[in-house]
């Protein structure tokens, strides 16, 4: 069997170690995933994400001139799918917040500008009142 960076092929975990897996796979061939490329999340413990002797899914991600193979588990995850959406919309970036008008109020710009000066006399007030709450070290104390 051949492999080429880009290849989908499957695996069989033979170690576990604190920085990746190595995997057999196959005809005398083995190779690695580090841990940054075993899922689509943080992992802190590989061992709640595979198995010692669990075939597993990989992507190919290089070989090197001495015969190591790099391997990926996340990246052979199948990807999302796109979101459908109607055509005149731009997509929306993850976790974002959109910011829409409220249709049953139609104010004037003064109503508009005085409740926004309203608000942010609010937000610097309590802005003030914070700071003034926070203890600075005293001069000539040595601490600085």
């Amino acid at each position: 069997m051949q492999l080429a960076v880009g290849d989908i092929v499957e695996g069989k975990v033979t170690g576990i170690t604190n920085f990746g897996v190595f995997v057999d796979l196959g005809e005398g061939k083995t190779g690695m995933v580090h841990i940054s490329e075993v899922a689509q999340t943080y992992v802190n413990e590989i061992r709640d994400f595979v198995k010692e002797n669990e075939v597993v899914k990989m992507k190919v991600l290089n070989i090197s001139d001495d015969g190591k193979i790099s391997l990926s588990i996340k990246r052979a995850m199948e990807q999302k799918r796109p979101e459908r959406r109607a055509p005149h919309q731009p997509p929306k970036p993850d976790n974002s917040f959109v910011w829409t008008a409220r249709r049953n109020e139609s104010s004037s710009f003064e109503d508009m500008m005085s409740k926004f000066k309203q608000t942010s006399d609010e937000k610097m007030s309590d802005l003030k009142r914070k700071n003034a709450d926070v203890r600075r070290p005293k001069r000539g104390s040595g601490v600085r």
